[in-house]
């Protein structure tokens, strides 16, 4: 495997993802964790270190475990990771005057391994603000930038560590994957080994072995990322596997019935309804803090599978359909719009078969399984459901709103052919009210923003360029079908610096 150490850069899935697709593993920790707490290092074959916002001299900069450079594994330093190994080495690096930002020229050394089959001038992606003052001691520079001939690449062969100062894993980075496929090929020599059909065989021996003649819980959505989880515990324990679907009342139009007859074919008596809408209107009456939202339904699920679990003999486990994104960006911005990643304090070991896949490796798993498709293509949906898409105050009037308004979204979407080609496609019922007019009458009635982004994993989004015309039809027909609606928007952030969800 390879191992990518993660000091903050909004890159880093991205290089996972590039390595993933060459058919090798590697997994993403953080840049500061040791590495033996983390992974086996008998099955390492190479380090990456990965961009970051800080300086390596800053006080708060963090650095790697010192054991990675005794290691003897090849290592790759991208931009913040190629001045980690500067310092480490004695090497000085400064701020710059003229910075480095976007699209730059680059003078390549193809003598180096890491740019076999590249060009002699290459164009890569940089964003830096710090620079190499200096060459380390016994390392050699490797490329330039033409702009400011920077220092944009060194190499020390005998140890077997690299640098480059620009992002080949971004796609703007013309072969910058080359220079990845060199590294894990050429440098580490790597095994292209990893696949979806050895990742089920070895998921269902890991599971038999962790769960044994144990009963399992399990709270599935409707989504692709339970089914899939549900569907590898299924074929590794058959019925010792015990589904429940919870309606808090927040899903989507006509979800709880498609839920139903998706999983009662599969799952039979072993698939449990459990209405507890009540419940979760109750507790969340008056709340308008996002984050309050999210935990009171958190809370709430695990006194309900507590219940639940209670109920059934021999269920020591709970399965879960954390996926890699999830665990990677809730650490660092918000407790998780998956529900699923909440009841971690029962009293139960958690089963996570798919947590260190990606959403398109997913899908792709999904396939493998012969999943049916209309699971496999389904756009994500937060396991909070409406309650983080209705802005402030949740009462039923806005949920019936806001139900319609999305389904009309979904509609449309699907029609224009689009729905696949997307990442999420949604609406959003905002905290307040507008001023219209409505035949010979003047009304004050609710916004409706719609959501429509295009991504590979969730990290990073950007806005869809709707046609206009699609545009019209939407806020024709939510205008004119949803009654407390006299005003369409359309949300066009990005991700970074929004977020994909409005809460």
């Amino acid at each position: 495997m390879i191992l990518i150490l993660d000091f903050g850069s909004q890159y880093t899935q991205l290089i996972a993802k590039c390595i993933r697709e060459e058919k090798v593993y590697c997994e993403v920790h953080p840049g500061n964790k040791q590495v033996s707490s983390c992974i086996d290092i008998r099955k390492l074959k190479g380090i990456i270190l990965s961009g970051g916002y800080e300086s390596v001299y800053s006080n708060s900069a963090p650095f790697p475990d010192s054991n990675i450079w005794s290691l003897g594994v090849p290592i790759l330093g991208i931009c913040y990771g190629m001045q980690i190994i500067a310092k480490r080495f004695g090497a000085k690096v400064i701020p710059s005057k003229n910075r480095e930002f976007g699209f730059m020229n680059v003078i390549v050394d193809r003598t180096c391994l890491l740019f076999y089959n590249l060009n002699f001038k290459e164009s890569f992606w940089m964003s830096h603000i710090d620079r190499l003052f200096e060459v380390p001691k016994d390392f050699r520079i490797t490329a330039k930038s033409t702009s400011y001939f920077f220092i944009a690449a060194i190499e020390n062969m005998s140890k077997n560590i690299y640098g480059v100062q620009f992002h080949p894993e971004v796609k703007h980075s013309i072969n910058g994957k080359q220079i990845l496929k060199n590294f894990i090929f050429k440098i580490c020599k790597s095994n292209p080994n990893w696949t979806m059909e050895s990742y089920i065989v070895n998921e269902i021996k890991r599971v038999q072995k962790q769960v044994g003649k144990s009963k399992v819980l399990c709270a599935v959505s409707g989504g692709v990322d339970s089914y899939v989880a549900a569907i590898i515990l299924h074929k590794a324990i058959g019925k010792q596997l015990i589904c429940i679907y919870i309606d808090h009342g927040l899903q989507r139009f006509n979800e709880t019935k498609r839920v139903r007859k998706i999983f009662n074919r599969i799952f039979k008596e072993n698939f449990i309804i459990i209405n507890a809408k009540k419940e979760f209107f109750s507790k969340l009456k008056t709340v308008t803090n996002p984050e309050k939202k999210r935990k009171i339904i958190g809370h709430s699920f695990i006194k309900i599978f507590e219940t639940e679990a209670r109920k059934i003999k021999g269920i020591h486990f709970l399965l879960q359909g954390t996926i890699y994104s999830d665990i990677i960006e809730s650490v660092s911005i918000k407790s998780h719009h998956n529900v699923g990643c909440i009841p971690t304090k029962m009293n139960m070991e958690l089963v996570e078969p798919i947590k260190f896949l990606f959403k398109d490796e997913v899908r792709a798993l999904g396939k493998k399984l012969k999943i049916p498709k209309e699971i496999i293509n389904r756009q994500p949906f937060p396991g909070p459901g409406f309650a983080v898409r209705i802005l402030g105050e949740i009462t039923l009037k806005k949920i019936n709103i806001l139900r319609k308004a999305d389904n009309i979204v979904i509609e449309e979407i699907k029609k224009s052919g689009i729905y696949k080609k997307i990442w999420q496609s949604f609406a959003v019922i905002l905290p307040v009210k507008t001023v219209g007019v409505m035949g010979d009458f003047r009304t004050y009635e609710h916004v409706i923003a719609i959501r429509v982004v295009s991504s590979e994993d969730a990290m990073t989004a950007d806005w869809v360029r709707l046609p206009y015309e699609l545009l019209a039809r939407m806020s024709s027909r939510i205008i004119n079908e949803v009654r407390g609606v006299n005003r369409v928007v359309y949300d066009i952030s990005s991700k970074p610096p929004a977020t994909i969800e409005w809460e």
